[in-house]
């Protein structure tokens, strides 16, 4: 599955719902979103079906997204349904955490065999801020749970908005310090309309993680397993590691080798760009498997080469925001 400029395409974020318990200022416009239509949703059998169909195109790697991907009815049947098809190596969820107490063992015993949850600062007030309205206690209470069961690693992803503060990094310096998780710092993306300016900068973080760990940060002594961009660094006492994700400053554009699917099966070359193929109408028409297949084979032929981030109001021109997308 190579895109036109030989990268090799095996991983699908696929988004479950576009609906989420959260409202987090940097991902829904202030008018809000209009949400889709139960109808317009893809079921748990056409995203059965698709997945077995894409994994004899080689995808052998999933993550499942939202929204908040917990928040869809029956989503851990969902999960044992994907895994009983015998086709994906990998297979990961992206959460808010908020839920993940109450469902981390069901996950990992339902075939899940990791986790990415967002947690951009442990200040109470700004995380209700944040995420208008949220409780950090309910995330922490999740990343302990999917400690406890087994989901390695826990991924921490932390957004470098203005919300994460001095304090932020001397908790998660604590975190990697103590626990085998992977506390990974994300360069702020302008996205559709936000409401939250830019933090600290990746290299900013990186100097201060390492004064706040007694010395010089280096390449940790085992990755962190995952297909992403992130490049990772520890302390010498350190059980868990840093991550570091430059989308602007570094790119990783030519190294990228996934596919998105929509909630409401729109597949989606880029995250940064509205470029779409409606897999849904195929699906709904029972169309048959190869032509499912070529849809997913245009998708891959049509990837662009980078986003264009770096130019000036490129973010303008996205019609739909992160979460009507899958992130």
């Amino acid at each position: 599955m190579l895109d036109a400029f030989q990268r090799d395409i095996r991983y699908l974020r696929l988004s479950v719902t576009d609906r989420c318990n959260y409202r987090c200022v940097y991902c829904v416009p202030p008018e809000g979103v209009k949400w889709l239509d139960p109808s317009e949703i893809l079921t748990d059998e056409e995203i059965v079906r698709v997945l077995s169909i894409l994994g004899r195109q080689g995808v052998s790697r999933i993550r499942l997204t939202g929204g908040e991907p917990l928040v869809r009815p029956g989503f851990v049947q969902l999960v044992r349904q994907i895994k009983a098809l015998g086709v994906i190596e990998d297979l990961s969820v992206t959460t808010n955490g908020s839920l993940l107490a109450q469902y981390a063992a069901e996950l990992k015993a339902a075939g899940v065999n990791r986790v990415n949850i967002s947690l951009d600062t442990i200040e109470p007030s700004r995380f209700r801020e944040l995420t208008c309205g949220g409780d950090v206690q309910d995330v922490l209470a999740g990343i302990e749970a999917a400690i406890a069961a087994g989901l390695a690693p826990v991924k921490i992803n932390v957004v470098l908005t203005a919300a994460v503060g001095e304090e932020d990094l001397h908790f998660f310096q604590g975190l990697v310090r103590e626990r085998p998780v992977a506390v990974r710092f994300i360069e702020y993306m302008p996205s559709h309309r936000c409401r939250v300016s830019s933090g600290m900068t990746v290299t900013t973080v990186t100097e201060q993680l390492s004064k706040l760990s007694g010395g010089k940060l280096s390449q940790p002594r085992q990755i962190p397993y995952g297909c992403g961009p992130a490049h990772y660094l520890q302390g010498e006492s350190d059980q868990g590691v840093y991550g570091f994700i430059a989308p602007i400053s570094e790119g990783y554009c030519d190294q990228c080798n996934r596919i998105r699917l929509t909630a409401d099966g729109r597949l989606r070359p880029c995250l940064l760009a509205d470029t779409e193929i409606d897999l849904r109408a195929a699906l709904r028409r029972q169309a048959p498997d190869e032509e499912v297949a070529a849809l997913f084979q245009q998708a891959v032929r049509s990837k662009p080469s980078s986003h264009h981030l770096k130019e000036e109001n490129d973010q303008a021109f996205l019609v739909r925001g992160m979460s009507q997308i899958g992130g």
